[in-house]
């Protein structure tokens, strides 16, 4: 398999990854999308933030957030509270019961990774990881100096 190959295979099974992942998200929990999800996590990770915040983050559009973000409220999963540091500023945080949402989607989803790696010998787990690593930071690093 030459490059151009390798990169065309790569790209049609992130793809079928992404589009699993979507449907997964839904079967897990029918009210949290996949978006949702991935907001709650970076919430949870991050001990709260602004929605422009998770915009910028994720690199989605404000009002995609403000939809995600209003459909998080409504469900009663995060909060917006009043940031200490600058009163006009409204931060997001998990509520309760989103953190346990939270717990019991991250669990099932965990379960079902390992499920479907359980017959991977430990090496190409840990050369997977590393790769999924490398590829989801790039861009986060600093160029290296090629000389």
């Amino acid at each position: 398999m030459d490059a151009a190959q390798a990169v065309q295979t790569i790209q049609r099974e992130m793809t079928t990854f992404a589009r699993r992942a979507r449907a997964s998200a839904g079967r897990l929990h029918p009210e949290l999308s996949l978006v949702s999800y991935t907001l709650l996590g970076h919430l949870e990770e991050s001990g709260g933030c602004r929605a422009t915040d998770l915009a910028a983050y994720y690199a989605l559009d404000k009002s995609t957030v403000s939809r995600q973000v209003a459909a998080l409220q409504r469900a009663a999963l995060i909060e917006r509270r009043q940031d200490p540091q600058d009163h006009r500023v409204r931060v997001l945080h998990l509520t309760d019961a989103g953190r346990h949402v939270l717990a019991q989607v991250t669990e099932s989803r965990r379960a079902a990774f390992r499920e479907r790696l359980a017959r991977w010998p430990q090496e190409d787990l840990e050369r997977f990881a590393e790769y999924l690593v490398r590829y989801n930071a790039w861009g986060t690093e600093p160029a290296s100096d090629s000389g």
